[in-house]
């Protein structure tokens, strides 16, 4: 197994789940890279993604800013239509350039614009909250990611919570979508990367380190930028790889 796959994987691993995030956009890129088979890139990213949202939510739960009013109205929906998603087999491309111009919209916005305060934030608009799930778990099963770098923009930019809050709500909406999208790719038939355990032991590992920073030892605003850094890359690879 090369070094440099696996060091990256750490690295991805730790800078994804201090921000509440699995990391598959990050896998799929580096798999993409280092040309991994395509059947094994999409359900070998959502196995990664549901270990290292596992930690990060449990990190960030442990330190007060899981929210499950603010989960709920999202995997309502998202959880039937990202089996749906993961369940279908088709050149996503299309998809991923218009989610990629939207990430950078959102990134311009939150970096721009100050980070929620607790005297800022907004009730969730629960039907909102119904379509925008919709949307999200679809593509997510579709493409092979969970959702929260989508998710993580939204809930900011309309104020629906706080940074840690919404890397707390991420990285939940992130670990059960994962789960119905690996569950509808099983559906039709799976083949995980044989380097699967060498690359979990690595997604593991930084996201346990990932985690513990972001929920313990940042500042929100330290978060929110680091979450923009995240989302960028994540743009960067959906538009071009």
């Amino acid at each position: 197994m090369d070094f440099l796959f696996l060091g990256l994987v750490f690295l991805l691993a730790i800078l994804y789940s201090s921000v509440g995030h699995g990391g598959a956009s990050g896998y799929l890129a580096l798999m993409a890279l280092f040309s991994f088979a395509p059947e094994f890139m999409r359900p070998s990213a959502l196995v990664l993604n549901i270990f290292v949202s596992s930690i990060a939510l449990f990190s960030y739960y442990r330190n007060g800013h899981f929210r499950l009013k603010l989960l709920i109205p999202f995997i309502v929906t998202s959880i039937p239509v990202a089996f749906l998603g993961g369940a279908i087999t088709t050149d996503p491309k299309t998809y991923k350039i218009i989610l990629s111009i939207f990430l950078l919209i959102a990134v311009s916005r939150m970096v721009f614009k100050p980070e929620n305060s607790a005297n800022e934030i907004k009730p969730v608009n629960k039907y909102g909250a119904y379509i925008i799930g919709i949307f999200l778990g679809f593509f997510s099963g579709l493409i092979g990611i969970g959702g929260g770098i989508i998710l993580s923009p939204i809930i900011i930019l309309l104020k629906w919570g706080t940074v840690k809050q919404t890397a707390a709500v991420s990285a939940a909406f992130i670990l059960v979508n994962s789960i119905s999208g690996l569950l509808g790719q099983v559906s039709q038939g799976i083949q995980l990367a044989p380097e699967i355990g060498y690359m979990l032991f690595a997604a593991v590992l930084g996201g346990s380190i990932g985690a513990y920073i972001g929920s313990f030892k940042v500042t929100e605003k330290v978060l929110l930028y680091t979450l923009s850094v995240v989302l960028t890359f994540a743009s960067i690879k959906l538009m071009f790889l």
